[in-house]
This record gives structure tokens, C-alpha cells and sequence, in this order.
């Protein structure tokens, strides 16, 4: 076990007991609704707008007004929690850094508490690393007069956090990773989050109880913790005036999480033949389901005056092939023109090199102001039809499709495994939710006999042995749980108990 003396104080041990002890059980119960619902969907039940939240979402409402700080988020860079990631990212040159303890971290106990620290030391404006070469190229790492700002994504409801127990059992892995980061740093600045994964409102009303519970604890006024919640399920799409009613004194507003919401569609109506998904790179942003949501949800904040953020560019820019970048950078830029022209106030991209390429595309559209919340986009009507027509999604499911999501699955596991959340293969950056997609269409595809087990076997096969040794662990889970008949609800639940620490 690593030393945690500084990080785990007796203060911060009482804090994390205290918001286990009263939010834990409430988890539990969602949680539970969840599954329920998941339930329902699989014997054949489609996602709507609620009927009784239908007061909200015709209501008269805005959240609370952004913090200066904040106004100008036209680009945000996101990564896990290292060190040198962690510098490397706040002076990138984007607006927000989101340090990341959920998709793009593998939750070793290591990472997380190394993590904590080297937040705190960012936001005190310490934080370095002195990187010793034998070939003599030694690097020294330093932050910039002008930084990102600092945003914080904890991981989501369904994880735990094994290595601290309160009453005997597991602490809820958000509220580890939130309760820790709030307590060592709400007095210099530690106040934005990103929430993940949340299903429903009631999820994000929990968020909001938990973060006032940590404001009456710390003595600080109401709102002073804001929320960027990620749209990156099927179900949340329907709520989304409703998440942000809920959060409307703490929010920051909502993000399209593109790739977790392409996974949640296969996870909870991918039983159903009607969505059943093409190759993943078929699955753009102009495809219609996703134009649809995307659409919704500019509208929905900007009517609410919150920030609508957009999704990631996963482009890796490599050095070595310069015509693999021209025709990348073109369709990141095409992506980023599309989301500032819908009206997106901001972006993510995964690499500091393509935040020229993101700014450039969104000065264009914003100019001097510092984002485009007053952009009202009344000529948009989604209706549940157009955010569930998933149908309409061009492509073909090809072998080569199959091939990709079994040689990434296997590569982005064994390096998780190993402690690395976010890794680059194919000159894209992949994360959990990547991974998710990969493992979830060939489980969809066989589901539908658009694919045969053979296949699954054959390939997976050749991959490995493409990549050589050392991926016999992770090849053995991803592919049980991708062929098993039931499906699985996160590749990262079995895949944690597998990890060293």
C-alpha cells in the first residue's frame, strides 16, 4: 500500500465516513432503479419525456449565473490525473483543463491518490517534474503564468472505491473522489466538476444534495460548487431540463459525452433490432440521432442560460506521417465548425496540439464574445422519435469494423490493467468509454446473428497474435464478456477487481 499520510488525514477520513454515511444509501437505491429500469427497457419499453417533470420543462427557469471564471470555455482539454499530464494540459493554451479520476484513469489506488496531490499542487501553482533520460535529454516541467482552469471529473454512481470502507463496506467511488478533492482544496479554488454518467434526475438531485452538504460543512455560500454534467446516456437525453432544474444553483452546465452515449444506446435498447449500430467510425455527430441530441441540448441550456459544451476530438497527431494528420486535423476542424455553428459554447479535444485547430474554430463563430448562451435555438423541435432513430444511421457492420473493436478493446485493457486510463492506438486517443463501445457492438452484433462467434474467435485470434505477449489477461476478459449471452453493464466492474491495487 502507498503511504496516503498527507491525503488521508484523520479531518478528511471523518469528512469522506460522514458523506458516505449520508448519501450512501441513496446511491444504493438509484442504483437500483436503474437496474429496474434497464429491465423494462429490455422487455421492450422506450425511453420518453416524463410526463410528470412536464411543469419543469415548459417552466419559466434559468440556473444561477456562470462565475466569470468561467465565461470562456471555447476550448477544454481532458485527461487523467498524472503529473505530467496534469501540467502539460493547464498550459496547453485551452480555457478548462477537466483532470479526469473516471474514464481516462485507470482507478489504481496509486493514481488516485497521486492524483489528489498533484491537484492540490496545481491549484497552490507548486506542482512540477524534473524528468531524468539516460540519453542525457532531461525535461523539467513547470506551469505557465496563465493556466486552464481547473475542472475535476470523479468517477461515476455505479463505482466503488475498495481501498477505503466505511462501516465495514466500500465507499461510494464518487463520493471518494469528490469529498477528497472538495476538502483538500475548496480554499484555493477547487470548485468545478465535471458529474458523470447520471441516468436521471434524481441522480443529479443527489449531486446537488451533495454538494450543498459540502458547503454547509466548509462554511461556504450556496453555489459555490458548479457542475458540468455529461449527457452521455440515452436515458439523461430525456432529462435534461430536468438535470439542470435540479443542479440550477450549482450548475456549469451540460456536455454531449459523444462516446458513452453511443455505448449507452447499444447498452440499454441494443437487444432490439432497430438499434443495432454500424462500424463505430460510421457513428459521427451528423448521423441523425446524434445531431438530434446534440441539437436538443444546445437548445435546452441556452434557454436555461448554461454553458452547452461540446464533444471530444480523440485525434492523436503523430509525427511521423504527416498525410494521416492533413486528413484528421480536416475532420476535427469540420467537427469543431459544425459544433460552434449549432451553437455549442466550447469543446473538448484530447491532445494538446489541436487546441490551435479547436479555437480557431469557434473564434470564428464567437469573435470577441466569450460564448454564444445568448444564442437562443427555437428553430429546433426534437421530439422522442428523433433522438431514438437510430435506423437511420448509415454504414455497414464490415470485418474490418469487428477487427478494430476487438484489437482495441484488448489494448486499451491490457494498458488499464497495467494503470494507464487513457491510451493512444490508431493515432486516437482511447479511454473506458471507447473501450465500452468496442466490447458493446460485437456483444450487439452477435446478439443479432449479424456476426457469428467463429468470427469473434478467429479474429480475436489473429489480433493477439499480432500483438504478441502480454495481452492473455485482458484478451480473456474482454472477450468473455463481449460473446456472453447476458450482457454486461460496465466492462470496468469485472476488469476492477483484476487490478494490481
Amino acid at each position: 500500500m502507498i503511504d496516503t499520510h498527507d491525503v488521508l488525514t484523520a479531518d478528511a477520513v471523518a469528512f469522506l465516513s460522514d458523506l458516505q454515511r449520508e448519501f450512501g444509501g441513496r446511491r444504493v437505491q438509484l442504483l437500483a432503479r436503474r437496474a429496474e429500469r434497464a429491465k423494462r427497457l429490455a422487455a421492450g419499453e422506450l425511453p420518453d419525456f416524463l410526463p410528470e417533470t412536464a411543469a419543469i420543462r415548459e417552466g419559466d427557469w434559468n440556473v444561477a449565473p456562470y462565475p466569470a471564471a468561467i465565461a470562456d470555455r471555447r476550448v477544454e482539454i481532458t485527461g487523467p490525473v498524472d503529473r505530467k499530464m496534469v501540467i502539460n494540459a493547464l498550459n496547453s493554451g485551452a480555457k478548462v483543463f477537466m483532470a479526469d479520476f473516471e474514464d481516462s484513469n485507470s482507478p489504481t489506488w496509486q493514481n488516485c491518490i497521486e492524483g489528489q496531490r498533484n491537484l492540490t499542487d496545481a491549484l497552490a501553482g507548486t506542482i512540477s517534474l524534473d524528468v531524468v533520460s539516460v540519453d542525457g535529454g532531461d525535461k523539467s516541467y513547470r506551469l505557465n503564468d496563465e493556466t486552464a482552469v481547473l475542472f475535476v471529473r470523479p468517477r461515476g454512481w455505479h463505482l466503488v472505491e475498495r481501498h477505503f470502507e466505511v462501516d465495514g463496506a466500500p465507499v461510494s467511488a464518487s463520493l471518494f473522489d469528490f469529498g477528497l478533492y472538495a476538502f483538500r482544496n475548496h480554499t484555493t479554488g477547487g470548485r468545478y466538476l465535471y458529474l458523470p454518467k447520471l441516468e436521471s434526475h434524481l441522480e443529479a438531485r443527489l449531486w446537488n444534495d451533495v454538494l450543498t452538504f459540502a458547503e454547509e460543512r466548509f462554511g461556504l455560500e450556496r453555489g459555490f460548487f458548479r457542475g458540468t454534467v455529461l449527457i452521455e446516456t440515452i436515458l439523461a437525453a430525456f432529462e435534461m431540463d430536468e438535470i439542470l432544474y435540479e443542479l440550477r444553483e450549482h450548475s456549469a452546465g451540460l456536455n454531449a459525452g459523444r462516446w458513452d452515449y453511443i455505448f449507452s444506446v447499444i447498452k440499454k435498447l441494443g437487444s432490439r433490432p432497430e438499434f443495432v449500430l454500424p462500424d463505430r467510425s460510421a457513428v459521427t455527430m451528423a448521423v441523425p440521432f446524434m445531431r438530434a441530441y446534440c441539437e436538443l441540448l444546445v437548445k435546452t441550456c441556452h434557454r436555461r442560460g448554461a454553458f452547452a459544451m461540446g464533444g471530444m476530438a480523440a485525434f492523436i497527431p503523430s509525427r511521423r506521417d504527416p498525410e494521416v494528420n492533413a486528413i484528421a486535423l480536416a475532420k476535427v476542424r469540420e467537427d469543431k465548425e459544425r459544433e460552434a455553428s449549432q451553437g455549442f459554447d466550447g469543446t473538448w479535444v484530447a491532445h494538446p496540439d489541436l487546441v490551435p485547430v479547436a479555437m480557431e474554430s469557434f473564434d470564428a463563430v464567437l469573435g470577441e464574445r466569450p460564448n454564444q448562451i445568448d444564442r437562443q435555438r427555437d428553430d429546433v423541435s426534437t421530439t422522442a422519435a428523433d433522438l431514438l432513430n437510430v435506423s437511420a444511421t448509415p454504414g455497414e457492420i464490415t470485418e474490418d469494423g469487428l477487427r478494430n473493436n476487438v484489437s482495441v478493446g484488448i489494448q486499451y485493457l491490457a494498458a488499464w490493467l497495467r494503470g494507464s486510463g487513457a491510451v493512444a492506438i490508431f493515432n486516437l486517443m482511447e479511454d473506458a468509454a471507447t473501450a465500452e463501445i468496442s466490447r458493446s457492438q460485437i456483444w450487439q452484433w452477435l446478439h443479432h446473428g449479424r456476426i457469428s462467434e467463429a468470427d469473434v474467435h478467429r479474429i480475436t485470434e489473429e489480433e493477439s497474435t499480432k500483438l504478441g505477449p502480454g495481452y492473455e489477461e485482458a484478451r480473456a476478459i474482454f472477450e468473455q464478456i463481449a460473446t456472453q449471452p447476458e450482457y454486461v453493464e460496465f466492462l470496468t466492474l469485472p476488469a476492477y477487481d483484476r487490478l494490481a491495487d
